[in-house]
């Protein structure tokens, strides 16, 4: 169960941090749910490592949305030089 809802909260997170990154982003939703998992999962790490969650404590949602958007641009930079 905690996968789905992991799933669930990725794609929200994902679809908020494609609206507050500016410019044009095709991508599906698929692409988008991995975005948001992933940014929820750097947020947690860098939080961890700053000091501001203990071990094993997960991000919370805006941290999550943040670190989606730093995912979005670094994605955004690696299509950048592929084309």
């Amino acid at each position: 169960m905690s996968w789905l809802y992991a799933i669930v909260i990725g794609l929200i997170v994902g679809f908020i941090a494609r609206a507050l990154k500016p410019g044009a982003d095709t991508m599906g939703w698929i692409k988008t749910c991995l975005i948001g998992i992933g940014g929820s999962l750097l947020a947690t790490a860098l939080g961890q490592a700053l000091g501001f969650y203990r071990p094993g404590e997960a991000s919370g949602f805006i941290a999550s949305i943040i670190g989606a958007v730093i995912v979005l641009f670094v994605v955004a930079m690696i299509q950048k030089k592929k084309t």
